[in-house]
């Protein structure tokens, strides 16, 4: 149950923070409306690639594309409220990532997935829609920026998670995992924590 609440929470985050990016972006409705979607349930079908579920199970039942679009439809409709908070975007797209780390690693776990691939698989769970928004967006995404950490509190709440689950309850590892990347993800918002980059006097010129 739980972790139908998170994946069913990750989907309606992801689809606030690409609704609030297509508004930013000047998009139509529909626009707003497929890039909600899209960002909401991306990782979802990411995901279920990886573990040959087919169709993918958020194009195959109706639940994740409606709370994706309910949850763009309120992020549009409150839009002003969002955009007068500064990084509104990425504090949604730091939780939405807790969630689905955990959730994505599993439902990994769930299939018969190792405990390496399903902290793999988690994290891509939560970077997928992110990577899809910003890639429709025109942006560079998030991933390969050399901007504060995104993918590694990913992989570390869904190791965390996986690591958890092999040793004692599952909803102990839910609970932790979600935690543990949210926060390291705000954190490095917060901080600017950010791992480092190649050779500087390289990147000014543009040397390979």
């Amino acid at each position: 149950m739980l972790q139908m609440v998170l994946n069913y929470l990750g989907i309606a985050v992801f689809a606030s923070s690409g609704a609030m990016v297509a508004i930013r972006k000047g998009f139509d409705l529909f626009g707003i409306a497929a890039l909600g979607i899209m960002t909401g349930v991306g990782g979802g079908v990411v995901r279920d690639l990886f573990l040959n579920i087919s169709p993918p199970t958020s194009i195959q039942h109706w639940p994740n594309v409606t709370v994706a679009l309910v949850a763009t439809a309120v992020a549009t409709l409150t839009a002003r409220l969002f955009i007068r908070m500064r990084r509104s975007v990425l504090t949604l797209d730091a939780i939405g990532m807790g969630f689905f780390a955990t959730s994505g690693a599993a439902i990994a776990v769930d299939h018969g997935a190792s405990w390496f691939a399903a902290a793999l698989i988690g994290m891509t769970t939560a970077i997928g829609g992110g990577i899809i928004r910003d890639v429709l967006a025109r942006e560079v995404p998030m991933l390969l920026g050399p901007d504060e950490l995104y993918a590694v509190p990913a992989m570390l709440g869904a190791a965390a998670y996986a690591a958890i689950d092999y040793l004692g309850p599952q909803w102990v590892g839910l609970v932790v995992g979600t935690v543990l990347a949210t926060v390291l993800r705000l954190a490095g918002l917060v901080f600017h924590w950010r791992l480092p980059t190649g050779p500087a006097d390289l990147i000014v010129r543009g040397e390979t």
